[in-house]
């Protein structure tokens, strides 16, 4: 089921931002405060258009890496300081909440956020906050009824943000793939699974339409921006269906079909939970509101983006 009409057609390798230089002109020092997969996309295309992007870690930066990496770890009580943040005009969070289910980045460092005074903050969160639907359609104005532990957290974060008082924007996103995150390297390391369950499917999006969306959101005037918005793409569909096309692009051949109520029991904890919520996800405000293109509309697109991975 299509949340509109698509074109299944290809996508290509080559990434463009149409946002990127309204973007850039807008930022005079970008934070990111977590420099994970989404993270380091987004300060990619950033540095690429000549604008400084501070990064924080908990771990030792890779040898080589000349980026300009902060650490932030609030267990150690290793923090970014007033003069490692001068001149941040943009903040993107992209930090989970803490094993206490607060969020570690407002615990910290929301009194120097203040004082920095940005002209935005992104918080990417998640769609897991609208719980299970059975597979009907969510948006921005749907119920919010998290099931699982760590989306109840998530709720509590974005709620905490919310009271801060800073200018956030609140991204939720479905399973994020890309170069690097995506079914065919499953299939090439032998541990894919093919799993069914009559009726599920999964909402996804394309770790360069999140960059894309975040700068488009950046390159709009304050007063155009909802204060909460998904970021999807339009084709939601069983997890078999995108392996498929995994299989196809890569020529090999599928693992074996299993059960969903076969192979449940066995299944860890993290596993289990993604199973176990069913939802599609619109980003109808984001592309036809705020006149966002999705550069992946659907995994097909997307997923042929990242062949070039392995050709």
């Amino acid at each position: 089921m299509t949340e509109d009409s698509v074109n299944p057609g290809g996508g290509g390798s080559r990434i463009e931002h149409p946002a990127l230089p309204a973007a850039a002109a807008a930022i005079g020092r970008m934070l990111v405060l977590g420099g994970g997969y989404t993270g380091r996309r987004l300060a990619a295309a950033l540095e690429a258009a000549g604008v400084p992007v501070l990064l924080t870690h908990r771990r030792p930066v890779p040898s080589g890496d000349a980026r300009g990496w902060l650490p932030f770890d609030p267990d150690q009580g290793a923090l970014p300081g007033e003069a490692d943040l001068a001149g941040v005009s943009h903040v993107l969070v992209t930090i989970p909440p803490d094993g206490g289910g607060r969020d570690p980045v407002l615990g910290s460092l929301e009194a120097l956020l203040h004082r920095l005074a940005p002209a935005w903050v992104g918080y990417l969160s998640t769609t897991g906050v609208y719980g299970d639907t059975g597979g009907a359609w969510v948006d921005e104005t749907s119920p919010t009824r998290p099931l699982l532990v760590r989306s109840q957290a998530r709720l509590a974060c974005e709620q905490a943000w919310r009271r801060s008082g800073l200018p956030v924007q609140l991204l939720r996103l479905p399973a994020i793939y890309g170069p690097g995150r995506n079914p065919m390297l499953s299939l090439r390391s032998g541990t894919a699974r093919l799993i069914h369950k009559p009726g599920q499917v999964f909402s996804r999006v394309h770790v360069d339409d999140i960059v894309g969306a975040v700068l488009h959101c950046i390159a709009l005037p304050a007063e155009a921006r909802p204060d909460t918005l998904i970021l999807a793409d339009t084709f939601p569909c069983p997890s078999s269906e995108i392996l498929g096309l995994a299989a196809h692009l890569l020529g090999c051949r599928l693992p074996e079909v299993q059960r969903y109520e076969d192979v449940a029991a066995a299944m860890g904890p993290m596993a289990r939970s993604f199973w176990s919520e069913n939802r599609r996800a619109s980003s109808r405000r984001l592309r036809d509101d705020l006149g966002y293109r999705l550069l992946y509309p659907t995994y097909r697109e997307g997923l042929a983006s990242c062949s070039g991975d392995f050709f």
